[in-house]
């Protein structure tokens, strides 16, 4: 009987190619996009819980009560001290120190910004697989290096080829190739290309002091300690080692051990630099699949119901033969299982072709096995929901017409299928109208983005880090070769660049009781002007005063506001920075607030000071003078640091990086948004096939009497985007609503204006319009002779 059934589902398939097209490529699109984010979301709730020590690694975290802000990054003297201090909970402790390095081997030399220097335990501790190397005892040497799959293949070819090589670091170090990594999967949220023993710093001043902190610490605890006891006995540790510190200094914090499963999610900051992911983002992302997928449920089931009218001789001929009604109900459920198995089938194919496209849109490869049992679990489950849940509808529709009215052809499908059907295509745009809306606000908040006056120029300005120390050693004479170039505007180096680094210090300011927490910027005369930043009190730093460069700062707008201080009045008020000097600093000059930070970021206040740290030079190219600029840069560049290659980067696009995420965002919504109306838009040409199937009589009458195809068009698309209207009312509320929340994590927003759900509900009636025109114009002009001759 089984074998009988598919027989049946197979011809009837056949028989209607262009319905079964329309059915299958709806199910199939949904399936696919419900695959793609399904193996999203489980590479993201897969990171790092592949280590085999993995719940019992925490990473240390530096926290500040009053601010209620963790920080990731300690000093070189936490490790050893937390294992002395704490024996019986903490098992082992690895450092872990992101730096950049000249690479070079025999005529090849690279700029490697993943270098990893660490304790030689960090392969134990992380369970990262070596294709060549013992991870016991791969870093013991302090002059060894492990190299990534990928980076000994650059440097030598083949990982074989690596193994016992000697390459040199900065054009000093030399270290032997002791270890091969397998290359780093996407779902980790460390991101290394070579590893390298931290022992080489361990007798640098700057590695044992307690407040120079610049890496991560990850401890790996004893089974049995309770982290919470564990992390109430931090508070006595700091004041054991960093109370004298922390008074002189005039802040107060404590530790706190973050999960190893959780740092990936946490929120960073913008110099934690190590992968992240984005709850919010993957919720979006399970929402979107949810709602597609739904759409294409309603699709099946809408289009399996209008079928009623073909097959409803065939199924009262059946009940006339004998045929029970649950026979008639597993014929059909079966015909939806083999249509939903097809798609499935079809959307596995879909899927390895888009793939490698899916990749490149996110940024990253997805870690995907195809053996992975979920995956096979999620098919199975796709198969059975959708054919059982979105088929029975129809199947116990179908079964249940009377064989006398079906062999008649005068069905009575009543009001209560009509009403089910428009709730059907109600549901299906309103989904689609609510993604439409959210496509449009993340374009125009993106727009917004782009576009904004930052409150300093950033056009035609490089940016070149100071990281290695022949730039360093020759920072001034490259500064001086540049003012000297008649294509070069301005040249400032600094600690940060906009959308850079801006550390948080406490201060002492005049006439506060509290300590002052201002980000902090350490930079050149030159600043104001290569930034083309806005003076409204005061003045600039000049060489003219004698005493600006031991003696003065300047702040923005928000700094002045927040010490209770107009621009004018703050003019003359002095600050101390409490951790780098003793020095009372006057306030010279106030700028105007421009936006240092991410557009996610408030306003904060702002303390400019000429003392140096430079860590980036800034370079304003003159107008029309791109290419010269750049060449002279490059000239200049290889004169103080000839073994180091130039690396720049433009300001304006460094700052765009900073928003690649909520790109990515917008093109994956667009995207999906487009294949959920296609979708609807496939089971709405079915409505409007059975609509004009089941009217045309009544258009044969209308024609006869006298009405026009306009009229008889106007009349079948006016009960069809009925629906559509109903669909977006419903939608523009609920859109409002989540892009408003979207919204919010952004601290410079658009408003969500009355013009984005007009432009959404006009983009979905005109895309209902067309979609229904075709049957409504096909209809309209049939000859009524031949729909009337039966009567």
């Amino acid at each position: 009987m089984i074998k009988n059934y598919i027989k049946i589902a197979w011809r009837n398939l056949y028989k209607r190619k262009a319905f079964s097209l329309i059915h299958i490529l709806g199910l199939t699109i949904g399936i696919t996009v419900c695959m793609m984010i399904f193996l999203y979301i489980m590479n993201e709730f897969s990171v790092d819980k592949y280590h085999k020590n993995g719940k019992q690694i925490y990473r240390v975290m530096r926290y500040f009560d009053k601010q209620k802000m963790s920080v990731p990054y300690v000093s070189g003297p936490y490790a050893p001290a937390l294992l002395n201090d704490f024996p019986n909970d903490i098992k082992s402790a690895v450092r872990v120190q992101v730096n950049n390095y000249l690479v070079s081997f025999d005529d090849k030399a690279f700029s490697e910004r993943k270098v990893y220097d660490v304790d030689p335990g960090f392969f134990t501790l992380f369970s990262y697989p070596l294709l060549k190397g013992n991870p016991a005892d791969v870093l013991v040497n302090p002059n060894s290096i492990v190299l990534t799959e990928k980076t000994a293949k650059k440097y030598f070819g083949t990982p074989e080829n690596a193994m016992g090589k000697v390459v040199q670091l900065d054009k000093g170090m030399r270290v032997k190739v002791t270890g091969i990594a397998k290359n780093l999967p996407s779902n980790t949220h460390l991101d290394f290309d070579m590893v390298i023993p931290i022992t080489h710093n361990i007798n640098n001043d700057g590695f044992k002091r307690w407040v120079n902190n610049s890496m991560f610490v990850y401890v790996l605890l004893n089974e049995h300690t309770d982290t919470k006891h564990l992390e109430s006995q931090f508070g006595p540790f700091m004041e054991k080692y960093m109370g004298d510190d922390m008074k002189k200094f005039g802040f107060k914090f404590t530790l706190s051990l973050t999960p190893l499963t959780d740092i990936y999610f946490e929120p960073h900051g913008a110099f934690d630099n190590v992968r992240h992911g984005d709850k919010t983002v993957v919720y979006i992302f399970i929402s979107i699949a949810i709602l597609i997928m739904l759409i294409a449920c309603i699709n099946f089931t809408n289009l399996a119901t209008i079928r009623a009218v073909e097959r409803s001789k065939e199924v009262g001929l059946r009940k006339v033969m004998g045929a029970l009604r649950d026979h008639l109900v597993m014929q059909f459920i079966g015909e939806s299982l083999l249509l939903t198995l097809i798609s499935c089938v079809l959307s596995l194919g879909l899927l390895l072709l888009l793939m490698p496209y899916y990749n490149q849109l996110l940024g990253y490869s997805l870690t995907v096995s195809w053996n992975a049992l979920p995956i096979y679990l999620f098919l199975v489950g796709v198969i059975l929901v959708v054919g059982f849940l979105a088929g029975s509808y129809p199947a116990f529709f179908l079964s249940a017409f009377s064989p006398v009215q079906a062999l008649k052809g005068k069905l009575k499908l009543g009001k209560g299928g009509t009403l089910f059907r428009e709730s059907l295509v109600v549901v299906q745009f309103s989904i689609s109208v609510l993604l439409i809306i959210g496509t449009i606000v993340i374009m125009n908040q993106m727009s917004y983005v782009k576009n904004k006056q930052m409150g300093y120029d950033k056009e035609q300005v490089l940016v070149i880090p100071i990281d290695n120390n022949d730039i360093y050693n020759h920072r001034n004479t490259f500064k001086t070769m540049l003012q000297n170039n008649s294509s070069i505007a301005s040249v400032s180096m600094m600690s940060g660049e906009p959308g850079g680094f801006f550390d948080i210090f406490v201060f002492d300011a005049e006439g506060q009781r509290e300590p002052f927490r201002p980000r902090t910027e350490f930079a050149d005369f030159d600043y104001v002007k290569t930034l083309g930043l806005k003076i409204i009190a005061g003045r600039n730093f000049s060489s003219e005063f004698k005493t600006d460069t031991a003696q003065s700062v300047l702040i923005n707008r928000t700094a002045a506001t927040k010490l209770g201080f107009t621009p004018e009045q703050a003019v003359g008020k002095w600050v101390q920075n409490k951790f780098r000097d003793s020095i009372k600093r006057r306030v010279v000059g106030v700028l105007e607030d421009f936006n240092f930070l991410s557009l996610k970021e408030n306003m904060d206040a702002l303390v400019v000071s000429p003392a140096e740290d430079n860590r980036v030079v800034v370079i304003k190219l003159k107008a029309g003078q791109l290419n010269q600029g750049i060449a002279a840069v490059k000239s200049a560049y290889r004169s103080v640091a000839p073994v180091y290659p130039c690396e720049y980067t433009f300001l304006d696009q460094k700052f765009g990086d900073m928003y690649k995420a909520d790109i990515r965002q917008q093109t994956i919504l667009s995207i999906f948004s487009g294949l959920a109306i296609f979708i609807a838009c496939l089971g709405l040409f079915g409505l409007a096939s059975f609509t004009a199937a089941k009217r045309t009589k009544e258009i044969g009458v209308r024609k006869v009497l006298g009405s026009s195809v306009p009229n008889v068009v106007l009349l079948l698309a006016k009960d069809l985007l009925k629906p559509v209207l109903i669909a977006t009312l419903i939608a523009m509320p609920l859109g409002y609503y989540c892009m408003h929340q979207w919204l919010q994590s952004f601290a410079y927003k658009v408003d969500i204006s009355w013009w984005i759900f007009v432009l959404a509900a006009a983009l979905t009636g005109i895309i209902a319009f067309v979609t229904i025109g075709y049957q409504s114009l096909k209809a309209a002009m049939a000859n009524p002779i031949k729909s009337l001759r039966s009567e």
